[in-house]
């Protein structure tokens, strides 16, 4: 193989290679963005049950228990 063979080779390889990265790169960043626009879904929901459970908690405070038989 002679030298300006191989340095095609590896020309070819590193455009492959650079393809590569730059589509994983936006797959990391795609995923990156879903991951956040998860958390602040989780952290609204944990919010709102909170509020909920503060109001269930407020209303059965103020209700005797039903007798058990």
């Amino acid at each position: 193989m002679n030298l300006e063979t191989r340095i095609n080779d590896l020309e070819t390889r590193l455009a492959f290679q650079d393809d590569t990265i730059q589509a994983l790169n936006d797959v990391l960043v795609a995923q990156q963005r879903v991951v956040e626009r998860l958390q602040l879904q989780l952290e609204a929901l944990a919010k709102r049950q909170e509020e909920l459970l503060g109001e269930l908690g407020s209303v059965d405070d103020d209700e005797a228990p039903p007798p058990h038989y």
